[in-house]
């Protein structure tokens, strides 16, 4: 018992709260300790009680979400899941949210919402889980200086294979071209991860190529706010755009992005695709791309994240002679995806969050 994941739900609806409470309960390893109906009842609730977890609305009375969210990683860094009707619409409230250091986004519609929630039981479940594995100490900091949802685990975990070969042979595409490329990978907690290492590269930087696992439609909204903050060009993939100097793609949620050559220049593939550890984009299609097409001219990055997606992509970039990079535990919100990496022999430098940025400038010079 003792064991269990302690969970707070704070939302104004009687409703999500019993069904949210019931369809979570059902997993031996959580336990559903308070609910309360607006912030204020939770910041009284929360007098005598420590949960592991908020799963929190926006739309509230007396205080709104987004103030409960910034107040709570304040004055007690605690893992948050927002579960809003407003994250259907992509609003910006949401992104706001994602920078003050939520660590998932849960999507409920505004009818059809009893169904929803009992048919999505299995997401908010592993979206409570990643979240209750968060560095509280990096959630807290990352909040300061400032999706995803999880697939459920029954379906089939297919592999990079799905979408693309490996390369036929090591350092495949490297030749012929002397530009350099960056490949980013991260999951949760990335989007104050990338926040913090984009906007500290010059206007002058290597291109970069980003899957930040997010839902469908957030990731055009993430890229425009990461463009108003940062000196290089932030924006969401296109089909067939360039990967050049001062410019960071980031891949559209619901779709891979994949490295690609014309010539001597380096552009993207957006596509369609089955779900490649259990996620759409994949950090494992991005990374496999870069081997197969940059080889050594690539630097590949892995950050925060729950999981193992791009651990073996990673390993496939090294192996190609690209350099390779995984974020320390110490600045993770999540140590899954990098501590995979490191596992599997594909890392060659662990760096904290601040060193991230050098190292991206490094890989430009050679």
């Amino acid at each position: 018992m003792t064991n269990k994941i302690k969970v707070m739900i704070v939302d104004d609806s009687a409703l999500v709260r019993q069904v949210v409470s019931q369809a979570i309960s059902r997993d031996p390893g959580i336990e559903v300790i308070a609910t309360a109906q607006d912030p204020l009842f939770a910041l009284d609730k929360l007098k005598t009680l420590s949960p592991d977890v908020l799963v929190v609305d926006i739309e509230m009375p007396r205080m709104d979400g987004l103030s409960f969210l910034k107040r709570i990683m304040a004055e007690r860094p605690t893992p948050v899941i927002i579960c809003s009707s407003l994250a259907e619409q992509g609003a910006q409230v949401t992104m706001e949210a994602l920078a003050a250091g939520a660590v998932a986004i849960i999507t409920k519609p505004k009818l059809g919402l009893k169904s929803f929630l009992e048919d999505s039981s299995n997401d908010i479940v592993q979206a409570i889980k990643a979240a209750a594995r968060a560095n509280l100490r990096a959630l807290g900091r990352s909040a300061a200086t400032m999706a995803n949802r999880q697939p459920p685990e029954v379906r089939p975990k297919l592999s990079a294979d799905a979408v693309l070969s490996p390369a036929s042979h090591q350092g495949a595409g490297m030749y012929g071209t002397t530009d350099r490329i960056v490949a980013i990978g991260t999951s949760t907690g990335g989007t104050q991860a990338l926040e913090a290492v984009l906007t500290r590269l010059p206007a002058v930087s290597p291109g970069i190529v980003i899957v930040q696992h997010m839902p469908e439609r957030f990731t055009a909204m993430f890229a425009e706010r990461l463009n108003g903050l940062c000196k290089i060009e932030v924006r969401e993939a296109r089909h067939g755009d360039r990967v050049m100097p001062g410019r960071a793609l980031i891949a559209p949620g619901g779709k891979h992005m994949m490295l690609a050559r014309s010539g001597a220049q380096y552009m993207v593939e957006v596509v369609d695709g089955p779900l490649v550890n259990r996620h759409r984009p994949s950090v494992d299609v991005l990374f496999r791309s870069c081997a197969k097409f940059a080889g050594r001219n690539a630097l590949g990055v892995i950050m925060t994240g729950m999981g193992d997606d791009g651990a073996r992509g990673l390993k496939e970039m090294r192996d190609a002679g690209a350099r390779t990079v995984a974020e320390d535990e110490s600045t993770c919100v999540v140590f899954g995806m990098p501590k995979e990496a490191i596992r599997l022999g594909g890392v060659d430098s662990v760096l904290p969050l601040d060193r991230i940025p050098d190292a991206i400038l490094q890989s430009a010079r050679g």
